[in-house]
């Protein structure tokens, strides 16, 4: 689950990282009030004004502002809030804008980049650290490598006090002062990432000030959802305004779904299949609109639900129906198949594939049903099918 800026500097002053003061501001009518409070108890006319939204390049996009004084800060906040913010990782379509962050401006004399991630690989915890602060790191990843430092950190072992030296140095924190608030911060931050179930944290810029402090200037967080049993609190920091829609309903319902951004809607039983699956759509040169795990031991009514969210993209121009019957029954495949062809009216190709447990009687319904179903052999042939049956 992704997080706003704002709720992961929460967490982040808990563990004892130092961020700037900031008021987070849900409706228009309070913004002025708010950014009044924030001046009158930092003392500084420099309000930095931040649209909350999951994803990054908000201030290329125009969602983040620097204003002097409470008249600025109003004008730049009425300008951002409800605003489609467009960047990068929303698409073209943008991401309206249902919060805001006002925070203090500080005096930056040096920006850094640190982020924290679960490296699957090594089964460790990487630290990416670069100089290149308030930059992209893809960019900077693309066309200065060496900038870019990454340390291990087992998580049987923890952050040992000599790896967040290293990584100092390597950032040019050397001054006595400075490398003490590096070392708290990094070991606080590394505390909240293993204690709040983080996959990644990510502060750009992490700065350092002109009096020396470190601080977290900007920051993202996102967590593992496989921990979610752990944290009833992340029911209230779930922001369902900017998940998928389509995502959402298929996690109530038990269903794994993902969109994307193809034309053919995948309809499979395990994650391994889903993914080989998408894997030789791309093959036959077709494209995934989604990635969609009905489990092991899906009903009917399940398999129609899922239909329905397929189809709800207006981009998939045909169905693909990969199912491995192991625990689940074939049979129950094609009738869910058939209730939902019928009863949602299916007007694009479909092509299933089915093998397994009741695989027999499961393609003797399919065939009796007097339906438009194309069927496949096997997932080469399946693949091959409805690529071309859209690409007509």
């Amino acid at each position: 689950m992704k997080l706003h800026e704002y709720q992961a500097k929460q967490i982040f002053a808990r563990y004892g990282v130092p961020i700037p003061q900031g008021k987070v501001v849900f409706e228009s009518k309070d913004i002025e009030a708010t950014a009044k409070a924030l001046i009158d108890e930092t003392g500084s006319e420099i309000v930095v004004v931040k649209a909350q939204i999951h994803a990054g390049g908000r201030g290329k996009g125009g969602g983040v502002k620097v204003a002097k004084g409470l008249a600025a800060a109003v004008t730049h906040g009425n300008a951002i809030f409800g605003m489609q913010l467009v960047t990068k990782q929303t698409g073209p379509e943008g991401q309206k804008v249902r919060r805001l962050y006002l925070e203090q401006g500080l005096d930056i004399a040096r920006e850094l980049y640190v982020a924290l991630l679960v490296d699957r690989e090594t089964r460790k915890v990487a630290i990416i650290s670069s100089t290149e602060g308030g930059m992209d790191i893809e960019e900077v990843a693309e066309h200065s490598p060496e900038k870019i430092n990454t340390t291990f950190v087992d998580p049987l072992i923890g952050l040992a006090p000599f790896q967040v030296r290293q990584i100092a140095y390597k950032l040019g924190i050397r001054e006595k002062t400075n490398l003490a608030a590096f070392t708290k911060l990094m070991t606080n931050l590394y505390a909240a990432f293993i204690a709040e179930d983080a996959s990644m944290i990510e502060v750009n810029p992490l700065i350092v000030t002109k009096s020396g402090g470190v601080v977290a200037l900007d920051g993202k967080m996102t967590t593992d959802d496989n921990a979610e049993f752990r944290h009833k609190e992340w029911a209230d920091l779930r922001d369902t305004d900017e998940e998928d829609p389509v995502e959402l309903e298929a996690k109530e319902t038990g269903l794994s779904y993902v969109s994307l951004d193809g034309n053919i809607g995948c309809l499979v039983n395990g994650a391994g299949l889903a993914m080989a699956t998408m894997d030789i759509i791309k093959h036959f040169g077709g494209s995934p609109a989604n990635f969609l795990d009905v489990g092991g031991s899906a009903n009917k009514e399940q398999v129609k639900h899922a239909f329905q969210m397929i189809l709800s993209s207006p981009h998939v121009k045909g169905i693909f129906i990969n199912i491995f019957g192991g625990i689940m029954q074939c049979d129950v495949i094609a009738e869910g198949v058939i209730a939902a062809t019928k009863e949602l009216g299916l007007k694009v190709p479909l092509v299933v594939r089915l093998e397994g447990n009741n695989v027999e009687k499961g393609k003797l319904i399919l065939a009796e049903s007097g339906l438009a179903i194309q069927t496949a052999d096997n997932m080469a042939d399946g693949a091959q099918k409805i690529v071309a049956a859209v690409g007509k």
